[in-house]
């Protein structure tokens, strides 16, 4: 199934000024509202990936769950919104879980890990677009992001139009991907 990821909240933003968080809270949680009937009409699939914990104010949580509830069933693609998330902050509760699971040193894998990370339904992203001018990758997706192709563009985030996505793709399609082999 196809996947697009969006990173909405991170895990390193709640240091940021109380009234820039309470923004974003507000934003999110109101695009969300706004939006979710219409994705779902579309087939789209609504999922977060990230922690859910005490900071995520209780009326944000009832929004994410239900509108992952609504989409459950759809299949044209999902939508994965990065949410209260850290690429290490999965990590890291992936390696709690295999504690919690009792899984033997000897049986950790590639696969065991991945199998406990947020979605590991979903493939990993073949395309990474990072926004603002900036050259890094922010703690986003650490581990499913090993053999993404990265495109770096100077727009910033809420000035990112379809335009922007085109050329994005358009720049991924002339590379040549060889997943750590010499040919492709």
């Amino acid at each position: 199934m196809k996947a697009l990821t969006v990173y909405a909240f991170s895990t390193e933003n709640w240091v940021r000024p109380i009234d820039e968080v309470r923004y974003l809270m507000n934003f999110n949680q109101g695009l969300l509202q706004r939006r979710q009937h219409e994705l779902h009409a579309d087939g789209v699939r609504i999922v977060f990936s990230g922690r859910r914990d005490w900071r995520v104010p209780r009326r944000v949580l009832k929004n994410m769950e239900e509108a992952a509830e609504l989409t459950k069933k759809n299949k044209v693609m999902t939508l994965n919104i990065a949410f209260n998330y850290g690429g290490r902050a999965e990590i890291v509760d992936a390696v709690r879980q295999l504690v919690i699971d009792k899984v033997p040193a000897g049986k950790v894998d590639e696969k065991t890990i991945r199998s406990r990370l947020y979605h590991p339904e979903l493939s990993d992203p073949d395309l990474i677009v990072r926004t603002s001018g900036e050259y890094r990758i922010s703690n986003f997706l650490l581990w499913e992001m090993a053999y993404s192709e990265l495109v770096f563009t100077d727009v910033l985030w809420p000035d990112f139009r379809r335009e922007d996505l085109f050329a994005a793709i358009e720049e991924y399609q002339q590379r040549e991907r060889r997943f750590g082999g010499l040919d492709a």
